[in-house]
């Protein structure tokens, strides 16, 4: 490993440290709207002065912020976990090999639909749930290939109760994958459980089509 391969992995762990405190900010907060301006707050600054932001370095020219809608709270809501069939998908990174990911539940969202929970299979575990809405694409819409929810292995984790098998899904907090902005990076997307017909208008938008 060189001095640069040594470095860059410092700057990820720094990432990924400030995005597990975030978070972790995020869920202590007594009220979502502080805590979504927070949010909002702290990945502005990660995106505009991290050396491990995935902003190409045209972009950081004139950044003033992420496109993210004001919170609306009728988007929060606390689920149940429900059962689902069994399934799965493989995911192969350039870095890290393939990913395997298996369907362990899913959530039925007021007015939205269904979403299938995923895990991560390999080391470190995780839960994920991606969202494609019927913005996506769109111009001034979201994200063609959809946006995470809940990604706990990378921090993203809004809170559960295992005692009651719920966990929080708030869709102001959804977020462009990394890949939106960089293509050298290699992001799973939204699988066919995880796209929903109905228009998403809250979390992070995606001007660029």
């Amino acid at each position: 490993m060189t001095a640069t391969d040594a470095r860059t992995a410092v700057e990820v762990v720094d990432w990924r440290r400030r995005v597990f405190a975030l978070y972790a900010a995020v869920r202590q907060a007594d009220d979502p709207h502080e805590a979504h301006a927070v949010w909002r707050a702290e990945r502005d600054d990660l995106f505009a002065r991290h050396p491990s932001s995935p902003l190409l370095p045209g972009a950081r020219e004139g950044f003033d912020g992420l496109p993210v809608a004001e919170y609306d709270p009728g988007w929060r809501f606390e689920l149940p976990l429900l059962d689902a069939e069994p399934g799965g998908f493989e995911f192969p990174t350039g870095t890290d090999g393939v990913v395997p990911f298996a369907r362990i539940g899913l959530v039925d969202v007021p007015d939205v639909g269904t979403l299938d929970v995923w895990r991560l299979t390999t080391y470190g575990g995780g839960l994920f749930i991606p969202v494609r809405d019927a913005l996506a694409g769109r111009a001034d819409g979201t994200y063609g290939g959809g946006r995470y929810l809940i990604d706990t292995i990378k921090g993203a984790d809004l809170g559960s109760d295992a005692a009651r098998g719920t966990i929080v899904l708030d869709f102001n907090f959804a977020y462009n994958p990394s890949c939106a902005y960089d293509p050298a990076w290699a992001c799973p997307l939204a699988q066919p459980g995880n796209v929903v017909t109905v228009d998403v208008p809250v979390g992070e938008r995606y001007p660029g089509v």
